[in-house]
């Protein structure tokens, strides 16, 4: 009995590892926005690491973390850096790249709850009177994570907090620009 059980037990622990190895070793999560304003208000908004705190959906999480500044105050070479509760963990964020109105990226780099280094990347695109903005983060999933992926939907959940981040960035780029009437 013991060697049947023992032989079961290892044919789900096989299955386990063949499912986790067969999934996709990169992710992506991405959410856009329309804001009725101009590309360079919006691009403010991102270039300007300082700005992040007033519409991060991860400020209300822990309003105690602590958080440094260094390099240019905006635009490439820029550093934020955070550490909070486990729900915002602690990490950096290096502005890699800004060209002005149209695209930002960033290394952002987790040391917890778990370690990892993402690509984000916001680009700002003009329709009419409004700013198409898109948050897009990007990565390599290693074995552990793609076997917490299992049980964790890494877009739901990251997702939501982008819409959360876009729907405050929306909220205060177009209270601080005057409209057209």
């Amino acid at each position: 009995m013991l060697q049947l059980i023992l032989i079961i037990l290892a044919v789900i622990i096989v299955l386990f590892v063949v499912v986790v190895a067969s999934r996709p070793s990169t992710f992506q999560v991405s959410r856009s926005i329309r804001i009725t304003a101009p590309p360079s208000a919006v691009f403010s908004q991102v270039n300007d690491l300082h700005n992040f705190q007033t519409w991060s959906p991860w400020t209300k999480l822990d309003p105690g973390c602590k958080t440094a500044f260094s390099g240019p105050v905006a635009g490439a070479g820029a550093v934020f850096a955070w550490s909070g509760n486990n729900k915002v963990g602690e990490g950096r964020m290096t502005l890699t790249e800004s060209h002005p109105t149209d695209l930002i990226r960033f290394k952002l780099e987790f040391l917890r709850p778990f370690k990892g280094t993402n690509l984000t990347e916001f680009t700002f695109k003009p329709e009419g009177a409004q700013t198409a903005v898109t948050w897009t983060m990007s990565g390599q999933y290693n074995f552990i994570t793609k076997a917490v992926g299992l049980f964790m939907n890494c877009d739901k959940m990251m997702g939501g907090q982008f819409d959360r981040g876009l729907a405050q960035m929306k909220s205060l780029t177009e209270a601080a620009v005057p409209q057209a009437v």
